[in-house]
């Protein structure tokens, strides 16, 4: 391949990579906001409007929230270097969006004989290289903390130092057991990996051949990023704002687009090593026949036909009328949908040479990790926050043994030849057992 084919490739695949983070940070961020205002029963953002569209409040949280942060006052605390108030965001952002570079989105596209990966950093030990920035980005926060010259900052830089560091460990090891049944380091190789079924036919993913492993790094994981319950560094009923307090605009904002880039990267990286990254399950994306697009022009002129009867719907019995977040949104799907459906009745697809499994697989990986993404939004909004001395207590006294025996069992068990699918069904009925005995107690 030429030279300037390969940098062009690079620059497409960090567009695509970036755009998909950042978009998927900036989504969630609206999730959060409206998840929260419906777990309490009020409105949300939902101010900021054109023409009266305020689109369920998504132009709050991409236009007016980023116009506000870029129009406040840059306060630096006195005495305070504005270079290293300023390296705090920095540090907490950046290893975050590079740790993105080596999680593949997708199955490989073939141009021309040549592989392309969709993915930005092709490294084989891409796991370590994700816990090696995870690690980069502890510094972030304690600078913070510690550059702010304010104790509540310093306090909530020390608490988040000490829980994230604590957490890697249950993090990085609850994964030994997934890499003894993979074999690798390579992300997509471990996704690879996960195709196919287990014995009693179910599919052949991390969550279904180490559910242990998956429940200490999915708990982990939401501790490392500082989401509730477990935002001690941040709890405002005892810190004002944790490390956070002396930061204000777009540095306030750089803090909260990390932690939410945290969230899509988490789960990103769940989905790869545990369910089956970009594979559908039973199923092999690369195998779909050309035969089943031409059923594309049907199936969208229908989707725009009941978008379009929705929105007809709730203009004339819903009291806003045009203003309704419903009747916005099908209007803007009926037209979506119906370009759509003309634009596919101009494409022959049984002669069309086009690789779909990529864009499937993208399809795919892209909702699975919204999918989490929600999840701990809804999490957050529903547990309450952790003693301080109950989040380590839970870390270094209940989930370290149960990861260090789950590495020695899954050890034990690949070295033995024993199926994987019929250890963790056992365990998993007799988890299920011990629940049953101590609800009935």
């Amino acid at each position: 391949m030429a030279l300037w084919l390969e940098i062009l490739l690079v620059v497409v695949k960090a567009a695509l990579a970036m755009g998909l983070l950042l978009q998927l940070a900036a989504l969630t961020i609206w999730v959060e906001r409206k998840a929260a205002a419906l777990i309490q029963d009020r409105l949300g953002a939902n101010r900021a409007s054109i023409l009266g569209f305020d689109l369920a409040g998504i132009l709050n949280t991409l236009v007016a929230d980023p116009i506000k942060a870029l129009m406040k006052e840059d306060f630096v605390p006195k005495g305070v270097s504005q270079f290293m108030h300023c390296l705090g965001p920095f540090l907490a952002v950046f290893p975050v969006i590079a740790s993105f570079a080596v999680i593949p989105f997708g199955p490989s596209l073939y141009v021309g004989g040549n592989e392309i990966r969709l993915q930005l950093a092709n490294l084989n030990v891409g796991v370590l290289y994700v816990f090696a920035m995870g690690s980069i980005a502890v510094y972030g926060v304690a600078f913070a903390g510690w550059v702010s010259r304010n104790k509540f900052s310093l306090f909530g830089g020390l608490r988040a130092t000490a829980q994230m560091i604590s957490y890697e460990i249950t993090m990085g090891i609850s994964l030994v057991g997934i890499l003894i049944v993979y074999q690798t380091l390579d992300l997509a190789l471990i996704v690879e990996r996960q195709s196919g079924v287990t014995d009693f036919g179910l599919p052949n993913w991390g969550v279904l051949l180490n559910p242990v492993g998956f429940l200490i790094f999915f708990i982990s994981m939401m501790a490392e990023t500082k989401r509730a319950p477990f935002d001690l560094p941040e709890s405002e009923s005892e810190l004002v704002a944790g490390y956070l307090t002396e930061y204000s605009g777009m540095k306030f904002l750089l803090f909260w687009l990390g932690e939410f880039a945290e969230i899509v990267v988490a789960s990103a990286l769940v989905v790869l090593l545990f369910f089956g990254g970009w594979q559908l399950p039973w199923y092999d994306i690369r195998q779909i026949p050309a035969d089943v697009w031409g059923f594309l022009p049907l199936i969208l002129t229908l989707g725009m036909l009941t978008h379009l009867a929705i929105a007809l719907r709730i203009l004339f019995t819903s009291p806003k009328g045009a203003r309704a977040f419903g009747f916005q949104l099908n209007a803007l799907l009926t037209v979506v949908t119906g370009g759509l459906a003309y634009g596919s009745t101009l494409v022959d697809w049984n002669a069309l040479n086009f690789q779909w499994a990529p864009l499937i697989g993208v399809g795919v990986f892209g909702a699975k990790v919204a999918l989490f993404c929600v999840l701990q939004v809804v999490i957050r909004w529903t547990l309450p926050r952790f003693r301080y001395d109950q989040l380590m207590a839970l870390c270094w006294k209940i989930m370290l043994p149960i990861c260090l025996v789950n590495v020695l069992v899954t050890a034990v068990v690949v070295l033995s030849g024993v199926s994987l699918g019929i250890f963790n069904l056992m365990m998993m009925a007799l988890v299920v057992a011990v629940f049953a005995s101590l609800k009935r107690a």
